[in-house]
């Protein structure tokens, strides 16, 4: 058993091939009972891999899962519970919602199956429209539903005998772009209401930073960080994990001294021009010399038009503007610093010209001294 008292779902040095490809490799994880965990990564990163291996639907090479102690896959043990033995719920990509059924039909399709009685049936499949707003369509054909309802219409059919784990494999990726905003605020309000363990799987960073208790981020079939999405964002642990989650401008240079938690580095600036000497936390375990990414995200860089004076000038970097763009609530401005371009958001509206000169400066404690 997980050192972890509360964990319900566990993978245990996972792996999975597919012919001479690795797409799952020593995944390690463990998920709290009542946990929304996000697998999030680009495509082929082995996040949906990982969920149909939990499911069942595709067969590990080697490692062990376990749901509330039980294990459902050991391969080195010959183990392997078919995936309608082991009370998981999903909810796919595609709706996969009948459409000569009503929706009542629909949700209540998998209790059938079950031979569960008629009267425990109808007043489950009515509890599950009501969780998901739809008890007052349950004698509506799901061909006369819209996109959200019919999403609404898998999720009830998914939780409405009431399984021990819900997957979810990029369920709202068809929507559009409001109503995908909605379904999020929605199936978080309802994953709550519920308290069923939750894990899933998308490639939208904004779906996973609002949604998850924890996020896992996956790259080439490997889990590069696990955290809460506050440190996902400002803790990254390495340079694939600051650009994939936001956007990071990452400058590459060497590693100088530590004092505390900041760390001093060398950037290079390229055509003769001095290196500049900046700090930012992190860089922890570093040797002198070591090559190192600095991490400063768009929003913690400020930008002044006169140099600035005294505190004001920690991390100084004279900057020549690029362009700016106008997006609503502040300005994407790019800048070249030396050889680097930088992208800063400013959310004060000064006139910045192509080519003008400019200022600027970030706190330690805002930039992040990356080792990998």
């Amino acid at each position: 058993m997980s050192a972890h008292d509360n964990t319900f779902v566990e993978l245990v040095r996972l792996n999975k091939r597919f012919g001479a490809e690795l797409a799952v490799r020593d995944v390690n994880l463990a998920v709290a009972r009542g946990e929304f965990v996000t697998l999030l990564g680009p495509s082929g990163c082995g996040k949906t891999t990982t969920l149909r291996c939990i499911a069942g639907l595709e067969r590990p090479d080697a490692g062990e899962i376990r749901i509330d102690g039980q294990i459902l896959t050991a391969p080195e043990r010959g183990i392997h519970l078919d995936p309608e033995a082991r009370n998981i719920g999903m909810v796919f990509q595609s709706y996969a919602v009948w459409p000569h059924m009503t929706v009542f039909d629909n949700v209540a399709y998998g209790l059938r199956v079950r031979r569960v009685a008629a009267a425990e049936l109808r007043a489950r499949t009515n509890k599950a429209l009501e969780l998901v707003g739809l008890g007052h369509l349950g004698d509506r054909y799901a061909t006369k539903l819209s996109g959200g309802q019919r999403q609404r219409v898998a999720l009830a059919r998914a939780i409405v005998y009431e399984p021990k784990v819900i997957l979810f494999d990029e369920p709202l990726s068809n929507l559009d772009a409001k109503l995908r905003e909605q379904m999020r605020i929605e199936l978080v309000r309802l994953q709550r209401e519920v308290g069923i363990t939750s894990i899933y799987v998308t490639h939208d960073q904004s779906e996973a930073l609002v949604m998850s208790d924890r996020v896992v981020v996956m790259d080439k079939g490997v889990i590069q960080q696990v955290g809460d999405p506050v440190t996902i964002y400002a803790r990254p642990v390495n340079a694939f994990v600051a650009n994939f989650i936001g956007v990071a401008n990452l400058l590459e240079g060497k590693f100088l001294s530590r004092n505390g938690d900041v760390s001093e580095m060398e950037i290079p600036m390229g055509d003769g021009l001095a290196p500049l000497h900046l700090k930012a936390e992190g860089g922890k375990g570093a040797s002198r010399g070591q090559r190192i990414i600095l991490s400063l995200r768009p929003e913690d860089i400020s930008l002044h038009l006169q140099r600035p004076e005294g505190d004001s000038s920690v991390n100084l970097m004279e900057a020549e503007v690029i362009d700016t763009v106008y997006l609503g609530n502040f300005l994407d401005c790019q800048v070249k610093v030396g050889m680097h371009e930088v992208g800063i958001q400013i959310d004060h509206f000064e006139r910045l010209a192509p080519a003008q000169k400019v200022f600027l400066t970030f706190r330690p404690e805002h930039g992040l001294c990356l080792t990998e």
